[in-house]
Protein backbone atom coordinates (compact mmCIF):
# COMPACT_ATOMS: atom_id res chain seq x y z
CA UNK A 1 0.00 0.00 0.00
CA UNK A 2 1.21 3.72 -1.18
CA UNK A 3 1.24 6.13 1.76
CA UNK A 4 1.22 9.78 0.56
CA UNK A 5 2.97 12.13 3.39
CA UNK A 6 1.30 15.45 3.49
CA UNK A 7 2.82 18.47 5.60
CA UNK A 8 0.22 21.33 7.00
CA UNK A 9 1.92 24.44 8.33
CA UNK A 10 0.48 26.52 11.05
CA UNK A 11 -1.40 28.84 8.56
CA UNK A 12 -3.15 26.14 7.45
CA UNK A 13 -4.58 25.49 10.78
CA UNK A 14 -4.79 28.98 12.29
CA UNK A 15 -8.37 28.81 12.45
CA UNK A 16 -11.63 26.48 12.58
CA UNK A 17 -11.90 27.62 8.95
CA UNK A 18 -8.39 26.33 8.35
CA UNK A 19 -8.91 23.22 10.25
CA UNK A 20 -12.21 22.68 8.14
CA UNK A 21 -10.32 23.30 5.26
CA UNK A 22 -7.36 20.84 5.72
CA UNK A 23 -10.21 18.44 6.48
CA UNK A 24 -11.40 18.48 2.95
CA UNK A 25 -8.49 18.66 1.26
CA UNK A 26 -7.79 14.97 3.51
CA UNK A 27 -11.55 14.52 1.70
CA UNK A 28 -9.93 15.28 -2.23
CA UNK A 29 -7.79 12.09 -1.49
CA UNK A 30 -10.63 9.10 -0.71
CA UNK A 31 -8.29 6.49 -1.94
CA UNK A 32 -5.73 7.31 -0.05
CA UNK A 33 -3.57 6.17 3.42
CA UNK A 34 -2.05 9.52 4.35
CA UNK A 35 0.48 10.37 7.50
CA UNK A 36 -0.53 14.19 8.10
CA UNK A 37 2.16 16.43 9.50
CA UNK A 38 1.09 19.21 11.46
CA UNK A 39 2.38 22.51 12.65
CA UNK A 40 1.71 24.51 15.89
CA UNK A 41 -1.46 26.84 14.77
CA UNK A 42 -0.74 30.04 13.38
CA UNK A 43 1.16 31.90 15.97
CA UNK A 44 1.25 29.56 18.58
CA UNK A 45 5.24 28.79 18.54
CA UNK A 46 5.80 32.74 19.23
CA UNK A 47 2.96 32.87 21.65
CA UNK A 48 4.67 29.22 23.93
CA UNK A 49 8.44 31.51 23.59
CA UNK A 50 6.37 34.33 25.59
CA UNK A 51 5.33 32.20 28.03
CA UNK A 52 8.57 30.50 28.17
CA UNK A 53 10.04 34.00 28.31
CA UNK A 54 8.27 35.04 31.05
CA UNK A 55 8.94 31.78 33.11
CA UNK A 56 12.58 31.67 32.99
CA UNK A 57 12.41 35.07 34.12
CA UNK A 58 10.14 34.03 37.02
CA UNK A 59 7.70 37.11 35.67
CA UNK A 60 4.25 35.26 37.40
CA UNK A 61 2.09 37.56 36.40
CA UNK A 62 3.43 37.94 32.34
CA UNK A 63 3.32 33.71 32.40
CA UNK A 64 -0.17 33.67 33.09
CA UNK A 65 -1.66 36.60 30.92
CA UNK A 66 0.37 35.19 27.85
CA UNK A 67 -0.67 31.38 29.10
CA UNK A 68 -4.57 32.61 29.26
CA UNK A 69 -4.15 34.06 25.78
CA UNK A 70 -3.03 31.81 24.52
CA UNK A 71 -5.20 29.06 25.72
CA UNK A 72 -7.96 31.20 24.68
CA UNK A 73 -7.10 31.01 20.92
CA UNK A 74 -6.98 27.24 20.84
CA UNK A 75 -10.91 26.93 22.84
CA UNK A 76 -12.32 29.32 20.55
CA UNK A 77 -11.19 27.25 17.85
CA UNK A 78 -12.45 24.12 19.47
CA UNK A 79 -15.60 26.00 20.28
CA UNK A 80 -16.43 27.02 16.64
CA UNK A 81 -15.62 23.25 15.49
CA UNK A 82 -17.38 20.98 18.25
CA UNK A 83 -21.09 22.11 18.92
CA UNK A 84 -21.79 19.19 21.59
CA UNK A 85 -19.71 20.73 24.77
CA UNK A 86 -19.08 17.60 25.98
CA UNK A 87 -16.90 15.81 23.09
CA UNK A 88 -14.04 14.48 24.48
CA UNK A 89 -11.67 16.98 22.83
CA UNK A 90 -12.54 19.27 25.45
CA UNK A 91 -11.24 17.20 28.64
CA UNK A 92 -7.99 16.05 26.71
CA UNK A 93 -7.49 20.09 25.41
CA UNK A 94 -7.97 21.19 29.57
CA UNK A 95 -5.79 18.38 30.25
CA UNK A 96 -2.87 19.24 28.17
CA UNK A 97 -3.17 22.88 29.09
CA UNK A 98 -3.32 21.55 32.76
CA UNK A 99 0.02 19.89 32.34
CA UNK A 100 1.83 22.67 30.62
CA UNK A 101 0.41 24.89 33.32
CA UNK A 102 1.39 23.00 36.40
CA UNK A 103 4.98 22.34 35.22
CA UNK A 104 5.41 25.94 34.43
CA UNK A 105 3.75 26.74 37.98
CA UNK A 106 6.41 24.08 39.91
CA UNK A 107 9.31 25.73 38.14
CA UNK A 108 8.47 29.36 39.04
CA UNK A 109 10.96 30.91 41.23
CA UNK A 110 13.01 27.90 41.99
CA UNK A 111 16.41 28.59 42.33
CA UNK A 112 17.78 26.54 39.34
CA UNK A 113 16.30 25.33 36.37
CA UNK A 114 17.14 23.04 33.71
CA UNK A 115 18.71 24.54 30.87
CA UNK A 116 16.86 26.92 28.85
CA UNK A 117 17.19 25.18 25.33
CA UNK A 118 16.01 22.05 27.59
CA UNK A 119 12.87 23.73 28.76
CA UNK A 120 12.40 25.20 25.22
CA UNK A 121 11.92 21.83 23.79
CA UNK A 122 9.65 21.05 26.80
CA UNK A 123 7.57 23.76 26.50
CA UNK A 124 7.42 25.00 22.86
CA UNK A 125 6.81 21.53 21.80
CA UNK A 126 2.85 21.58 23.04
CA UNK A 127 2.12 23.86 20.17
CA UNK A 128 2.31 20.74 18.01
CA UNK A 129 0.73 18.43 21.09
CA UNK A 130 -2.31 20.91 20.80
CA UNK A 131 -2.72 21.06 17.09
CA UNK A 132 -2.33 17.74 16.63
CA UNK A 133 -4.98 17.07 19.24
CA UNK A 134 -7.77 18.95 17.91
CA UNK A 135 -7.09 17.86 13.62
CA UNK A 136 -6.92 14.18 14.73
CA UNK A 137 -10.54 15.10 16.54
CA UNK A 138 -12.19 16.85 14.07
CA UNK A 139 -11.00 14.38 10.84
CA UNK A 140 -12.75 11.81 13.00
CA UNK A 141 -15.89 14.39 13.42
CA UNK A 142 -16.01 14.55 9.71
CA UNK A 143 -15.86 10.65 9.16
CA UNK A 144 -12.13 10.38 8.24
CA UNK A 145 -10.92 7.63 10.04
CA UNK A 146 -7.70 8.58 12.05
CA UNK A 147 -5.18 7.72 14.84
CA UNK A 148 -3.16 10.24 16.68
CA UNK A 149 0.43 9.30 17.19
CA UNK A 150 3.18 10.68 19.58
CA UNK A 151 6.03 12.23 17.41
CA UNK A 152 8.27 11.67 20.91
CA UNK A 153 8.10 8.23 20.52
CA UNK A 154 8.53 7.76 16.90
CA UNK A 155 11.45 10.22 16.15
CA UNK A 156 15.00 9.19 18.10
CA UNK A 157 17.11 12.12 18.29
CA UNK A 158 20.45 12.98 20.66
CA UNK A 159 19.90 15.87 23.20
CA UNK A 160 21.11 18.52 21.20
CA UNK A 161 18.14 20.71 22.54
CA UNK A 162 16.56 23.12 19.86
CA UNK A 163 18.40 21.61 17.04
CA UNK A 164 18.51 17.56 17.79
CA UNK A 165 20.32 15.31 15.43
CA UNK A 166 18.10 12.07 14.11
CA UNK A 167 18.98 9.02 15.33
CA UNK A 168 17.98 7.32 11.65
CA UNK A 169 18.70 3.68 12.36
CA UNK A 170 16.01 4.25 15.38
CA UNK A 171 13.59 5.90 13.98
CA UNK A 172 13.14 4.22 10.36
CA UNK A 173 12.43 0.84 12.43
CA UNK A 174 10.09 2.61 14.78
CA UNK A 175 8.13 4.60 11.83
CA UNK A 176 8.09 1.97 9.77
CA UNK A 177 6.75 -0.68 12.30
CA UNK A 178 3.92 1.93 13.65
CA UNK A 179 2.59 2.58 10.55
CA UNK A 180 2.85 -1.46 9.11
CA UNK A 181 0.85 -2.06 12.28
CA UNK A 182 -1.75 0.87 11.50
CA UNK A 183 -1.82 0.81 8.03
CA UNK A 184 -1.74 -2.68 7.17
CA UNK A 185 -3.93 -4.12 10.37
CA UNK A 186 -7.78 -4.62 11.04
CA UNK A 187 -10.02 -2.63 8.79
CA UNK A 188 -6.98 -1.57 6.34
CA UNK A 189 -9.28 0.29 4.59
CA UNK A 190 -8.33 4.07 3.78
CA UNK A 191 -6.63 5.73 7.17
CA UNK A 192 -5.03 8.90 8.33
CA UNK A 193 -2.03 9.11 10.77
CA UNK A 194 -1.56 11.89 12.22
CA UNK A 195 1.72 13.11 14.21
CA UNK A 196 2.92 16.63 15.00
CA UNK A 197 6.08 18.07 13.08
CA UNK A 198 9.23 20.02 14.77
CA UNK A 199 9.62 17.91 17.35
CA UNK A 200 11.06 14.30 18.42
CA UNK A 201 12.31 12.56 21.85
CA UNK A 202 15.71 11.28 23.11
CA UNK A 203 16.82 8.21 24.25
CA UNK A 204 16.16 9.55 27.86
CA UNK A 205 12.41 10.31 27.27
CA UNK A 206 12.78 14.08 26.73
CA UNK A 207 11.43 15.90 24.22
CA UNK A 208 13.61 18.21 21.54
CA UNK A 209 12.61 20.11 18.57
CA UNK A 210 14.47 19.84 14.79
CA UNK A 211 15.22 23.57 14.50
CA UNK A 212 12.26 26.43 13.75
CA UNK A 213 10.26 25.67 10.70
CA UNK A 214 10.79 21.75 11.52
CA UNK A 215 8.24 20.22 10.53
CA UNK A 216 9.50 19.92 7.12
CA UNK A 217 12.08 18.12 8.42
CA UNK A 218 9.44 15.64 10.07
CA UNK A 219 7.63 14.75 7.03
CA UNK A 220 11.22 14.16 4.66
CA UNK A 221 11.92 11.80 7.79
CA UNK A 222 8.31 9.98 8.06
CA UNK A 223 8.54 9.46 4.14
CA UNK A 224 12.14 8.66 4.34
CA UNK A 225 12.00 6.01 6.90
CA UNK A 226 8.57 4.57 4.71
CA UNK A 227 9.89 4.79 1.52
CA UNK A 228 6.89 6.46 0.23
CA UNK A 229 6.84 7.95 -3.58
CA UNK A 230 6.06 11.51 -2.55
CA UNK A 231 5.61 14.53 0.14
CA UNK A 232 3.42 17.35 -0.60
CA UNK A 233 3.69 20.50 1.49
CA UNK A 234 0.93 22.62 1.99
CA UNK A 235 1.61 26.30 2.04
CA UNK A 236 -0.18 29.55 1.58
CA UNK A 237 1.44 30.11 -1.36
CA UNK A 238 0.75 28.39 -4.74
CA UNK A 239 4.13 26.58 -5.07
CA UNK A 240 8.13 27.87 -5.10
CA UNK A 241 8.06 31.07 -6.39
CA UNK A 242 11.11 32.84 -7.39
CA UNK A 243 10.91 35.85 -5.07
CA UNK A 244 8.62 35.86 -1.84
CA UNK A 245 5.35 37.47 -3.05
CA UNK A 246 5.35 39.53 0.40
CA UNK A 247 8.24 41.87 -1.03
CA UNK A 248 8.53 41.28 -4.56
CA UNK A 249 5.14 42.05 -6.10
CA UNK A 250 5.42 40.10 -9.81
CA UNK A 251 6.80 37.03 -8.27
CA UNK A 252 6.21 34.16 -10.58
CA UNK A 253 5.77 30.28 -9.20
CA UNK A 254 8.56 27.81 -10.50
CA UNK A 255 6.80 24.61 -12.20
CA UNK A 256 9.75 22.54 -11.54
CA UNK A 257 13.20 22.43 -9.59
CA UNK A 258 15.80 20.50 -9.01
CA UNK A 259 16.53 18.38 -5.72
CA UNK A 260 20.02 20.30 -6.07
CA UNK A 261 18.54 23.63 -7.11
CA UNK A 262 16.08 23.30 -4.34
CA UNK A 263 19.00 22.85 -1.53
CA UNK A 264 20.67 25.58 -2.50
CA UNK A 265 17.78 27.97 -2.38
CA UNK A 266 17.13 26.51 1.26
CA UNK A 267 20.56 26.70 2.06
CA UNK A 268 20.67 30.85 1.21
CA UNK A 269 17.31 31.34 2.96
CA UNK A 270 14.48 30.27 0.68
CA UNK A 271 11.36 30.46 3.05
CA UNK A 272 9.11 27.88 1.36
CA UNK A 273 11.23 24.54 2.37
CA UNK A 274 12.95 23.75 5.24
CA UNK A 275 17.09 23.62 4.62
CA UNK A 276 17.27 20.05 6.30
CA UNK A 277 14.12 18.56 4.02
CA UNK A 278 15.42 18.13 0.84
CA UNK A 279 18.69 15.86 1.60
CA UNK A 280 16.45 12.72 2.84
CA UNK A 281 14.17 12.98 0.04
CA UNK A 282 16.87 13.34 -3.02
CA UNK A 283 18.55 10.19 -0.67
CA UNK A 284 15.40 8.35 -1.49
CA UNK A 285 14.50 9.67 -4.95
CA UNK A 286 11.19 10.82 -3.21
CA UNK A 287 9.60 13.60 -5.45
CA UNK A 288 8.67 16.50 -2.99
CA UNK A 289 5.77 18.63 -4.48
CA UNK A 290 4.37 22.23 -3.39
CA UNK A 291 1.08 23.19 -3.28
CA UNK A 292 -1.29 25.93 -1.70
CA UNK A 293 -3.73 24.85 0.45
CA UNK A 294 -6.08 27.95 -0.60
CA UNK A 295 -5.90 26.56 -3.90
CA UNK A 296 -5.73 22.37 -3.60
CA UNK A 297 -6.89 21.81 -6.94
CA UNK A 298 -3.81 23.78 -8.57
CA UNK A 299 -0.78 21.89 -9.66
CA UNK A 300 2.17 23.73 -7.59
CA UNK A 301 5.53 23.05 -7.74
CA UNK A 302 7.82 19.89 -8.50
CA UNK A 303 10.86 19.04 -6.97
CA UNK A 304 12.52 15.79 -8.04
CA UNK A 305 16.11 14.53 -9.93
CA UNK A 306 16.50 15.75 -13.19
CA UNK A 307 19.24 15.51 -15.45
CA UNK A 308 18.91 18.53 -17.14
CA UNK A 309 16.90 22.07 -16.13
CA UNK A 310 16.04 25.00 -17.45
CA UNK A 311 15.89 28.21 -15.75
CA UNK A 312 12.99 30.50 -16.18
CA UNK A 313 13.29 33.43 -14.09
CA UNK A 314 15.94 34.66 -12.10
CA UNK A 315 15.49 33.69 -8.39
CA UNK A 316 15.50 36.46 -5.13
CA UNK A 317 16.20 35.95 -1.62
CA UNK A 318 15.95 38.08 0.53
CA UNK A 319 17.17 37.65 4.51
CA UNK A 320 16.02 40.49 6.64
CA UNK A 321 17.51 41.75 10.30
CA UNK A 322 21.24 41.01 9.53
CA UNK A 323 24.32 41.98 10.77
CA UNK A 324 27.50 42.63 9.14
CA UNK A 325 30.77 42.27 11.21
CA UNK A 326 34.21 42.30 10.07
CA UNK A 327 36.88 41.30 12.47
CA UNK A 328 40.63 42.14 12.52
CA UNK A 329 43.25 41.00 14.86
CA UNK A 330 43.98 43.32 17.56
CA UNK A 331 47.80 42.68 17.13
CA UNK A 332 47.38 43.87 13.68
CA UNK A 333 48.90 40.62 12.14
CA UNK A 334 47.23 39.16 8.73
CA UNK A 335 44.06 36.79 8.82
CA UNK A 336 45.39 33.37 8.36
CA UNK A 337 43.87 29.80 9.21
CA UNK A 338 44.30 29.46 12.70
CA UNK A 339 42.37 32.89 13.34
CA UNK A 340 39.76 31.98 11.09
CA UNK A 341 39.70 28.25 13.35
CA UNK A 342 39.22 30.35 15.69
CA UNK A 343 36.25 32.14 14.70
CA UNK A 344 34.81 29.32 13.68
CA UNK A 345 35.02 27.62 17.04
CA UNK A 346 33.61 30.78 18.78
CA UNK A 347 30.55 30.86 16.39
CA UNK A 348 29.85 27.20 16.38
CA UNK A 349 29.66 27.24 20.77
CA UNK A 350 27.30 29.85 20.25
CA UNK A 351 25.23 28.11 17.43
CA UNK A 352 25.26 31.36 15.27
CA UNK A 353 25.00 30.07 11.41
CA UNK A 354 26.87 32.31 9.26
CA UNK A 355 25.16 33.39 5.94
CA UNK A 356 27.86 35.00 3.67
CA UNK A 357 31.54 35.42 4.84
CA UNK A 358 34.76 37.24 3.19
CA UNK A 359 38.06 37.39 3.68
CA UNK A 360 40.97 39.86 2.91
CA UNK A 361 44.57 39.95 4.24
CA UNK A 362 43.90 41.51 7.45
CA UNK A 363 39.92 40.85 8.37
CA UNK A 364 37.46 38.69 7.88
CA UNK A 365 33.79 39.59 7.59
CA UNK A 366 30.58 38.16 8.30
CA UNK A 367 27.13 38.25 7.63
CA UNK A 368 24.55 36.64 10.44
CA UNK A 369 21.22 36.86 11.67
CA UNK A 370 20.79 39.33 14.50
CA UNK A 371 18.53 36.98 16.31
CA UNK A 372 21.17 34.61 16.94
CA UNK A 373 23.70 36.69 18.40
CA UNK A 374 21.76 38.95 20.82
CA UNK A 375 21.82 37.92 24.38
CA UNK A 376 24.35 35.36 23.52
CA UNK A 377 27.96 37.37 24.48
CA UNK A 378 29.18 35.78 21.25
CA UNK A 379 30.52 39.42 20.29
CA UNK A 380 32.23 39.82 23.80
CA UNK A 381 34.14 36.41 23.08
CA UNK A 382 35.11 37.45 19.88
CA UNK A 383 36.41 41.49 21.05
CA UNK A 384 38.77 39.14 23.14
CA UNK A 385 41.17 38.34 20.46
CA UNK A 386 39.64 40.88 17.59
CA UNK A 387 38.47 44.03 16.75
CA UNK A 388 34.58 44.02 15.69
CA UNK A 389 33.13 46.81 13.15
CA UNK A 390 30.12 45.93 11.88
CA UNK A 391 26.88 47.87 10.23
CA UNK A 392 23.54 46.49 11.92
CA UNK A 393 19.75 46.37 10.73
CA UNK A 394 21.30 45.18 7.22
CA UNK A 395 19.87 42.94 4.61
CA UNK A 396 21.20 40.03 2.54
CA UNK A 397 19.94 39.71 -0.89
CA UNK A 398 20.92 36.31 -3.08
CA UNK A 399 19.96 36.49 -6.73
CA UNK A 400 19.91 32.73 -8.07
CA UNK A 401 20.62 32.63 -11.86
CA UNK A 402 21.13 36.26 -11.70
CA UNK A 403 21.76 39.18 -14.84
CA UNK A 404 22.31 42.77 -14.64
CA UNK A 405 18.21 43.50 -14.82
CA UNK A 406 17.88 41.51 -11.76
CA UNK A 407 20.52 42.95 -9.71
CA UNK A 408 20.04 46.49 -10.82
CA UNK A 409 16.26 46.30 -10.24
CA UNK A 410 16.85 45.32 -6.19
CA UNK A 411 19.69 47.10 -5.28
CA UNK A 412 18.07 50.18 -6.81
CA UNK A 413 17.96 53.09 -3.88
CA UNK A 414 20.15 50.57 -1.34
CA UNK A 415 23.99 51.09 -0.48
CA UNK A 416 25.73 47.82 -1.01
CA UNK A 417 28.26 46.85 1.47
CA UNK A 418 29.44 43.99 0.52
CA UNK A 419 29.30 42.05 -2.83
CA UNK A 420 29.98 38.43 -3.21
CA UNK A 421 29.61 36.67 -7.07
CA UNK A 422 29.99 33.53 -8.13
CA UNK A 423 28.68 31.42 -11.61
CA UNK A 424 25.46 31.30 -10.49
CA UNK A 425 24.64 33.03 -7.40
CA UNK A 426 25.56 36.67 -6.43
CA UNK A 427 25.08 38.00 -2.61
CA UNK A 428 24.46 41.47 -1.70
CA UNK A 429 24.57 43.07 1.99
CA UNK A 430 22.97 45.96 1.73
CA UNK A 431 21.49 48.62 3.43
Amino acid sequence: MDIKVFKFGGASVNSAKGVRNVASIIGLFPGDSIVMIISAMGKTTNALEEVLKCYLSDDTKGMETSFERMKDFHFSILNELFKKKNHRVFSEMEALFDELHGSLRKGMNKAKKPGADFEYDRVVSYGEIFATTIVHHYLLLSGIPSRLFDSRELVRTDSSFRDARVDWNFTGKKVRSEMKEYFSGKNSFRKVAVLQGFIGGDQEGNTTTLGREGSDYTAAIVAHSLGTREVTIWKDVPGVMNADPKWFKNAKKLDLLTYHEAIELAYYGASVIHPKTIKPLENANITLRVRSFLKPLQKGTTVEHRAEWKVTHPIYILKQNQVLISLSPRDFSFIVEENLSQIFDILARHHVKVNVMQNSAISFTICVDADRISGTGVLDVLRENYTLRYNDNVELLTIRHYNPAAISRITKGRKILMEQKTRNTIHLVVK
